[in-house]
């Protein structure tokens, strides 16, 4: 049995938490964000530099490691998928043939993390271009209630889904990061 970690934390002001409250860049000064939109798109980009954050300064070995056997899931593998994922909500939108899958076959995402630092840099541009490329599609529906596709889905349902999908992964890549080098965060 390989040893565990120690857990650990770069922050000093509360031990248990990921980052200081100055350096964390999910903190903001001012007045939180006008309406339900604003305060939908503010909680989805805090879970999106929550996941950076638990990637970040790892080898791509580190980010492809299978941490909790025989699962394949991995930070590597979370990242495609949510990239993955980002492609399959903008099929939501629209009554036109869905896009094709980002990597292929089911659970190709996480199979396809593989511990490349051409697989890692890849797979952070297919992330940033999907979330982008989603978050314009969005733009063009300002009624959160407008309902879309060819499922009928409500706008506003959409973007909790995204937020939901983020956070549930989000805790999955906090265990993750913890047993790859014991990183502990809030």
């Amino acid at each position: 049995m390989e040893q565990q970690p120690v857990r650990w934390t770069e922050a000093t002001v509360y031990p248990d938490m990921w980052a200081d409250p100055d350096d964390d860049p999910r903190n903001s000064e001012g007045p939180s964000p006008d309406g339900e939109l604003g305060a939908l798109e503010d909680c989805l980009t805090n879970y999106r530099l929550t996941l950076r954050m638990k990637c970040a300064g790892l080898d791509a070995e580190q980010l492809a490691r299978r941490s909790v056997p025989p699962s394949t899931m991995s930070l590597l593998g979370l990242v495609r998928h949510l990239a993955s994922v980002e492609r399959d909500w903008r099929n939501w939108l629209s009554k036109d043939e869905p896009l094709p899958r980002l990597y292929g076959e089911r659970d190709a995402d996480f199979d396809g993390a593989l511990p490349e630092q051409a697989v890692v840099e890849a797979s952070f541009r297919d992330l940033e271009r999907e979330q982008a490329t989603t978050d314009a599609a969005l733009a063009a529906f300002p009624d959160l209630g407008e309902r879309v596709g060819r499922g009928g889905v409500a706008i506003r349902e959409l973007l909790v889904h995204r937020i939901d999908e983020y956070a549930r992964h989000c805790g999955h890549a906090d265990l993750l990061r913890e047993c790859v080098d014991g990183r502990v965060g809030q």
